[in-house]
């Protein structure tokens, strides 16, 4: 079932969905942090792309392609917003300067590795490299997002985290995400891509059950290169404290026209492997 959290009354759609189960049955959260694609229209109107390549940045699809989880006993915690208009893989407040005409609070993290490149909380370019915006903003409208798309997603996130580890004992987050193919695709190559943060966000049983459960699908699975997990990996994955946390990269090609951000014909065959998938995941004692 279909949960829309509370929110400001100004805001078009919900920030976040949580799909629930009818019952919870399994020791399992997934996280769709990317694939929203409620563009408002005012970003869409000031911005310098077109609103195809403003949607380069999504993880488009990948929500669907994990849809069956709340059926199998797992919420699934989706944002409806862009990652180009506010990224919740990111810590709150990574925001890079040269973006604003006014000041940024002295808190704000202003150097990290993703701010430099452009691709901090509220992204100065697109997943490609291009530019969103003709001039700069104000603090205020990246502080707006901020707290109106990123806090209550990971609120939401926490929360069916916490429900789970006090039902189950132990919780395993899924964080959902795709990778692009071609020129930018993991070499050698690889279906999936799992991250657990070199070994620190997941036990290591816990993780080779997911990889033999992929495997056993037909995926050809790497881990750690070159994705070992984004901020939500390593800020929820606290195994010693019952909740491991992997990140799952899933080659675009496999199931998505890359230029035309469209599903292909075998998107329904992906989707029921990696149904399977979680239906055994739901199986697993995490604890």
């Amino acid at each position: 079932m279909d949960y829309p959290l509370p929110l400001d009354p100004l805001l078009e759609t919900p920030p976040v969905r949580v799909h629930r189960p009818a019952v919870a049955s399994a020791p399992l959260v997934f996280a769709s942090p990317h694939s929203g694609r409620d563009y408002p229209a005012d970003f869409v109107a000031t911005s310098r792309l077109d609103p195809l390549r403003l949607r380069r940045s999504e993880d488009a699809f990948v929500d669907e392609l994990f849809a069956a989880a709340p059926a199998h006993g797992a919420p699934l915690v989706a944002a409806t917003f862009p990652r180009a208009f506010c990224d919740a893989n990111r810590e709150p407040w990574e925001l890079d300067p040269t973006m604003f005409e006014d000041d940024l609070p002295s808190w704000v993290n202003s150097g990290s590795a993703r701010v430099q490149a452009g691709l901090g909380t509220i992204a100065r370019v697109v997943a490609s490299g291009e530019g969103i915006y003709r001039g700069r903003l104000r603090f205020a409208e990246a502080e707006g997002r901020i707290r109106g798309m990123w806090h209550p997603f990971h609120a939401a996130l926490r929360q069916e985290i916490a429900a789970t580890r006090d039902r189950f004992g132990a919780c395993l987050l899924i964080d959902c995400h795709s990778m692009p193919g071609g020129s930018m695709a993991p070499r050698p190559p690889a279906d999936i891509v799992l991250g657990d943060g070199h070994g620190t966000t997941c036990s290591p049983e816990v993780m080779r059950a997911l990889e033999g459960l992929l495997a056993g699908q037909g995926f050809i699975v790497r881990r750690n290169d070159p994705y070992a997990g984004g901020y939500i990996t390593r800020h929820y994955g606290r195994p010693r404290e019952g909740v491991h946390a992997v990140q799952i990269e899933i080659n675009r090609p496999l199931y998505m026209d890359e230029a035309r951000l469209e599903r292909l014909e075998r998107f329904a065959e992906l989707q029921g492997r990696l149904t399977a998938v979680i239906a055994a995941l739901a199986r697993l004692d995490v604890a």
